[in-house]
């Protein structure tokens, strides 16, 4: 594929959250997703409390997809404190972890980061007062740097940032107002911004907004799979 002419269709989506009684749970959404797109892009919470068992049962379906796949974890994929074994075993099934990365497939360079919280605009949290709240946003301000060290990395005119948490206000409308700050950060679009970006996808506002944009201009997709999306698919499908 040569980069300006052919196009790569991309299916996204976040928050699968697979349990650990499931049995092939994204069997056929994978099923539908191959028949349809050229590469899978996953935005975190992949399984529901980040547990061995449940990152297996969801790698048996993840080794079945045949596509190119690549992707971020979420909050939830950290919550039973085993996310190196995680990590690992959907590495094994064929998924491409981005961890502050990107990788180039087709022409088209995936940059991704989890992200974390913080708020938005003039109600971002700073770094004032006990050293909990200093330590809270050095995090966000961490996963910030990471995202900006991938963006450099990028090598394509072609990109695609894969987040978990929310870089803009608009997507996470509909979640209750007092949530907010935890479910994105805008330091991740003033990162994103910079750069030159056809699309960012995220996940973890189940209840959000499907489409917003950076102050920046660039078009921001809420692909949490409790989304409504054009077509009535689980997934939005990108062409890039």
């Amino acid at each position: 594929m040569s980069e300006g002419t052919a196009r790569l269709r991309v299916a996204a989506i976040g928050d699968l959250h697979v349990g650990d009684a499931a049995r092939h749970p994204c069997r056929e959404l994978f099923s539908d997703i191959a028949q349809n797109a050229d590469v899978l892009a996953l935005c975190g919470d992949l399984t529901n409390l980040g547990s061995v068992k449940e990152a297996e049962i969801l790698a048996e379906d993840l080794a079945g997809c045949p596509l190119p796949k690549v992707g971020v974890l979420g909050n939830h994929d950290y919550e039973c404190d085993c996310v190196e074994k995680v990590s690992e075993i959907l590495r094994q099934a064929g998924l491409l972890l981005l961890e502050g990365q990107a990788t180039e497939i087709d022409g088209v360079s995936f940059v991704g980061a989890k992200g974390f919280a913080g708020g938005f605009g003039r109600y971002l949290l700073s770094s004032f007062g006990e050293a909990a709240t200093k330590a809270f946003v050095a995090e966000g301000v961490q996963e910030a740097l990471r995202l900006e060290n991938a963006m450099r990395s990028a090598k394509s005119h072609r990109v695609l940032v894969i987040l978990h948490y929310a870089p803009i206000v608009d997507t996470v409308q509909g979640e209750p107002v007092e949530i907010f700050p935890f479910l994105g950060s805008s330091r991740l679009a003033e990162t994103i911004d910079r750069f030159p970006v056809n699309a960012i996808v995220h996940g973890h506002a189940h209840h959000g907004a499907f489409e917003g944009r950076t102050p920046g201009g660039i078009p921001v997709f809420n692909v949490a799979i409790q989304i409504a999306k054009p077509g009535n698919r689980p997934y939005h499908l990108l062409e890039l």
